[in-house]
């Protein structure tokens, strides 16, 4: 359960060193702080990390890496819960109990296009498809010159899996892709077109 300073100072509020007992109940992992000088702290030491992502920065969503291991488009497991943001201007990473919580932003006009949201143990989190999050991840990376090079970015250096990308809904893709309008979201469209039926 998610606890605030002024959530635990009502709670604790015979306690005459109300800052030094939160302190002694995060030593004694009662408490987990999830971002340092912010006020946030977790009870429960085993909640999944993806379950407090929104929670530790937000407005965001998960994507990226995270979100490609969770569809299964990549073969490796993802231990940092990768998300993305708009218009903070910077990339953000917190570390704490749960792992590790990276922010980077998207363009502003996608960023609540193909999100959906789950519930889990009273946790709200909030998940990419798997379209959206390959197009979140080809936006931070250097922008291709053709087809071969997106290809090979796509299936060897990133190591999407190709009977899971040729599983997309590529329409979805390629209209999605449209949208942030960068080098490589205009040649992933270019290399789909024909199976869309887009011509």
């Amino acid at each position: 359960m998610i606890k605030t300073v002024p959530i635990l100072h009502d709670e604790l509020k015979d306690y005459s060193n109300i800052k030094s007992k939160i302190q002694s109940l995060c030593n004694s992992e009662k408490l987990y702080p999830l971002v340092r000088n912010r006020g946030l702290y977790e009870t429960d030491g085993s909640v999944p990390g993806y379950c407090l992502a929104l929670i530790i920065n937000g407005p965001s969503y998960l994507s990226f890496e995270f979100a490609l291991s969770w569809h299964g488009l990549i073969p490796e497991a993802v231990y940092a819960f990768t998300s993305a943001t708009f218009e903070t201007g910077k990339k953000k990473t917190f570390t704490n109990h749960f792992g590790t919580f990276t922010y980077r932003d998207v363009p502003a006009e996608v960023f609540p296009l193909e999100v959906e949201a789950f519930s889990e143990n009273g946790y709200r989190y909030l998940l990419a498809s798997p379209e959206k999050a390959l197009c979140d991840k080809l936006y931070e990376l250097p922008p291709c010159r053709n087809k071969t090079e997106l290809s090979n970015m796509l299936f060897d250096d990133l190591r999407i899996d190709e009977d899971a990308f040729e599983g997309l809904d590529l329409v979805k893709l390629f209209n999605l892709a449209g949208q942030y309008r960068c080098t490589n979201h205009r040649i992933l469209r270019s290399l789909i077109r024909k199976d869309v039926g887009d011509e």
